[in-house]
């Protein structure tokens, strides 16, 4: 049986069967640092949400490509292929399309007054299906048992 349309006001982990929804209402309506949305074979979509001052914390996924939008807010990406050069450097807001090549060290700082709101694709998969993190610390706590 397929996801309806009410069950996605819940945001749950809808993968690996179609789905769609607003993903701009998703993403702004989301309040957790990450929300894993949908989680297939190839691909996963996952929801954001950093407060003022936060960022995602610097990372590098070796073997995933990763696309970044901006629903909400403002914010500051840096990226480069050494962890002590991050030569691309922009300003990010709303509407804003962030791509980062698999092997590539970035971090995405919110500059802003209000929660950084965004979605991002990972190509293949990066988190477990159902990922839930209500903040930064229970990601980073997650990712040092993975």
């Amino acid at each position: 049986m397929y996801p309806s349309q009410s069950d996605s006001m819940m945001l749950n982990d809808f993968g690996p069967e179609p789905f769609v929804i607003n993903i701009n209402a998703a993403a702004r309506r989301n309040n957790s640092f990450r929300r894993a949305l949908w989680t297939g074979r190839q691909l996963q979509v996952t929801l954001m949400s950093i407060d003022p001052g936060d960022e995602i914390g610097l990372e590098i996924h070796p073997n995933t490509d990763q696309f970044l939008r901006i629903e909400q807010g403002q914010g500051f990406i840096m990226m480069g292929r050494n962890r002590d050069r991050l030569d691309y450097r922009r300003n990010v807001n709303i509407n804003s399309a962030i791509m980062i090549p698999a092997g590539t060290w970035h971090n995405l700082i919110n500059t802003g007054m209000r929660p950084l709101k965004l979605y991002s694709i990972y190509a293949p998969p990066q988190h477990p299906r159902g990922t839930v993190h209500n903040t930064r610390a229970e990601a980073i706590a997650a990712e040092q048992m993975r």
